[in-house]
């Protein structure tokens, strides 16, 4: 695609390739954040890049920051950098922002506030209820308790105690506590909760009641994009999620210990 206007001067377009690049940096953070591979991140920003007629693009993304150059002869070189503090694996905006992407790229928009109104409407999309996450935590909680052998009082103990763990874990967001600090005091609540309901005589096993319970903290999908970012060549990036799994990992099953010893 030609640059918007080529009778503009250099300043104009510079300050326009900057707003440009700001657009497309946050459809690269939204894409990192909801769950994306560090190759898809890059990818995508370079096609848009192109897609807007820049004639060079050299993208660097790993799982706390991302650095974006590109050139093109009407305003020379561009260079921004987005700083990625937060993640929440979410396929179902994930799969709206690649949709987005393959629309700038099929038909670039020349009102950047046309991918602003875009990533507003993805920003609002309509996700899951409060509640159906609830039901989700219970229903994940439960079953994992059976399979590996609980009974259906240590079942049904840990279905409560996965839905007391959801209500939680937003608590600890909007007070915007890290990870590990949610995943320390989540981990805590799960076994002291445990211990209580086998104490009580409704349950009779604490360490399967906890096992239902640790399998909606354990960092599963962050283990699998470690271990996909590094095959796919990006190695310091898949070992940044690879430590933060493990480091989350281990942060759970103390929270689960400590509890235990309390008990």
């Amino acid at each position: 695609m030609d640059y918007p206007d080529r009778s503009i001067d250099r300043g104009q377009a510079a300050i326009y390739a900057s707003d440009m690049l700001s657009r497309v940096l946050t459809i690269g953070e939204e894409l990192l954040c909801s769950g994306a591979e560090i190759s898809r991140v890059e990818d995508t920003i370079s096609r848009i890049c192109h897609a807007y007629g820049a004639e060079r693009t050299e993208v660097l993304a790993i799982t706390s920051s991302i650095v974006v150059t590109m050139y093109a002869s009407p305003y020379g070189s561009v260079t921004q950098t987005r700083r990625i503090h937060e993640s929440a694996y979410d396929l179902y905006r994930l799969e709206l922002l690649n949709q987005l992407s393959r629309d700038i790229c099929k038909n670039p928009p020349q009102e950047l506030s046309v991918i602003d109104e875009r990533l507003d409407e993805i920003a609002h999309a309509k996700h899951y209820s409060f509640w159906q996450l609830v039901g989700f935590y219970a229903v994940i909680a439960g079953p994992f308790t059976l399979l590996f052998g609980g009974t259906w009082q240590d079942a049904v103990a840990a279905s409560i105690i996965g839905v007391a763990l959801k209500p939680l874990q937003l608590l600890l967001t909007r007070i915007q506590a890290n990870a590990f600090l949610k995943a320390v005091i989540c981990s805590i609540f799960g076994g002291v909760a445990a211990g209580l309901f086998v104490r009580s005589g409704f349950a009779q096993n604490v360490d399967l009641i906890a096992i239902g319970d640790i399998m909606i903290l354990i960092p599963g999908i962050a283990l699998t994009n470690s271990l996909r970012d590094m095959f796919s060549g990006d190695t310091i990036s898949g070992l940044l999620r690879f430590s933060e799994a493990v480091l989350l990992a281990v942060t759970i099953a103390f929270g689960f210990a400590l509890s235990a010893r309390w008990l």
